[in-house]
């Protein structure tokens, strides 16, 4: 078979656990799964960092860039946490773009049983999965939402009860920027958040304005408390 990233051919590892279970053999080779850097030791609190190698950016537990947003009082505790599966390292960033803007859908399969276990490390069946949405014209020019074919991959319940006007690309500002632009999304009021935990799904975490601003729109609707899981940390 082909590897879904590299195409090259290659012969899947299949033990008798994918007999028994009916698990899939992997869908990339081995040298693409290895180039993959996943999140490991010890990490901040709040946005889920890693702290190897980071000594001057970090108070206790937590990152300097979370400590400024405690100490934000707009932003303070608007979301609760962020854990996240890989690393933005180079080979990631080529993955991203295949997948993300050459709109190649299927690439989400390679995520599927790293993305899955790792949720379940932090989260369960209980809270309510909501995807980061796209804009009407962000989703015409892709194809498809990112944020919900990673959400689809823990076959849980999807909740699609945000929505999002169309502004110029987050990724083209900085932070001030980001925190400075009239907040993008809406809740749909489909359903009452009064007490319920809320987990929104998104590709990658930057900064975590977009969360944020997503967050405290469910907050301000009821929600008791708001975290993230991304399949990226950069």
């Amino acid at each position: 078979m082909n590897c879904l990233i590299c195409h090259t051919s290659y012969n899947p590892m299949v033990s008798w656990r994918h007999f028994l279970t009916l698990e899939k053999a992997d869908c990339l080779c081995s040298k693409c799964r290895n180039a993959f850097m996943r999140i490991n030791g010890e990490i901040c609190d709040m946005c889920g960092r890693p702290f190897a190698d980071l000594t001057s950016h970090r108070q206790g537990r937590l990152c300097t860039d979370c400590v400024r947003w405690q100490e934000d009082d707009e932003w303070k505790d608007v979301l609760t946490k962020n854990r996240s599966v890989y690393m933005y390292n180079e080979f990631m960033k080529e993955v991203v773009a295949i997948w993300k803007f050459r709109g190649d859908y299927a690439m989400a399969e390679a995520f599927q049983e790293e993305f899955r276990r790792e949720f379940y490390r932090h989260f369960d069946h209980t809270f309510l999965i909501v995807p980061i949405p796209l804009s009407a014209e962000r989703l015409y020019e892709r194809g498809f939402n990112q944020a919900k074919a990673l959400a689809e991959l823990l076959a849980l319940p999807i909740h699609d009860i945000l929505t999002r006007h169309h502004l110029e690309k987050q990724s083209k500002k900085s932070r001030r920027e980001r925190l400075r632009t009239e907040n993008v999304f809406q809740f749909s009021g489909k359903m009452p958040l009064q007490d319920k935990h809320i987990v929104l799904i998104d590709d990658i975490y930057t900064t975590g304005t977009t969360l944020r601003h997503a967050a405290k729109v469910l907050r301000q609707a009821g929600a008791i408390d708001v975290s993230s899981f991304t399949l990226v940390r950069s």
